[in-house]
């Protein structure tokens, strides 16, 4: 396994909707005297692309209205529990209150999931190879809780040029055991690594994930690869 280098971009400032989201990393990158590299990892916090793409939308405060948005972006609410509610949003993912953020962001506003966060990463990973002529892979990160444990981590949403998945079925462990289960998220292994050095109020939306085995790059995607279909799962 080569070493990881998690590097935090800073300097980027508020986005707004409509932002070119590659511009501001490409010159945030080079005012941090940083270059770009073929076979780096974008990280990209997902509030920023939501913000770019316009999934911002007026909240008055209340609870009625709080639960009003969430029901407008959840496939379904699984649990309550008074003003909070466990869904599965319309993208698949589960978690608190459809992904909604409140945190972080203009007063009297409310922060929506992209509509299509897989679409968005390889919007990015293709500008970036325009522009620039490298090739990259990109992850779209946002906070979520887990099952049965305590505190939130980074898990990634949206995905491009990256195996999302290491399969390790059919492989044998140190001890020469036949692997028949073992599949492991590397993506999610990515945004919790890289939310250490982005914080939640440091307003650096991007970083950049340095030494990544080559072998992790590919094809795939969260919506395909990472979100298990509630016929196989045995929490629904």
């Amino acid at each position: 396994m080569n070493e990881l280098r998690v590097i935090p971009i800073h300097g980027v400032g508020v986005v707004a909707r409509g932002d070119d989201l590659v511009r501001l990393l490409l010159e945030a990158i080079e005012v941090q005297g940083l270059e770009l590299k073929d076979h780096d990892l974008v990280i990209v916090t997902s509030k920023v692309v939501s913000k770019s793409e316009g999934q911002v939308v007026p909240f008055d405060g209340s609870e009625e209205h709080k639960a009003a948005l969430i029901d407008g972006e959840a496939r379904r609410v699984l649990r309550r529990r008074g003003p909070l509610r466990i869904t599965e949003s319309r993208h698949g993912f589960v978690s608190a209150n459809a992904g909604i953020d409140l945190s972080n962001t203009t007063e009297g506003t409310a922060v929506l999931l992209p509509k299509d966060p897989d679409r968005s990463a390889r919007r990015i990973r293709a500008e970036i190879a325009r522009r620039r002529s490298l090739d990259v892979a990109v992850v779209i990160t946002d906070t979520f809780g887990r099952v049965w444990r305590n505190g939130v981590t980074d898990v990634a949403i949206g995905s491009a040029g990256i195996r999302p998945i290491l399969d390790l079925r059919g492989t044998t462990d140190a001890n020469g055991r036949l692997l028949e289960a073992t599949e492991i998220a590397i993506v999610d292994e990515i945004a919790g690594a890289a939310n250490l050095v982005l914080g939640k109020a440091m307003g650096t939306p991007f970083a950049i994930l340095r030494g990544l085995d080559l072998s992790y790059f590919g094809e795939g995607s969260i919506g395909e690869n990472v979100i298990r279909s509630a016929n196989d799962d045995l929490f629904r």
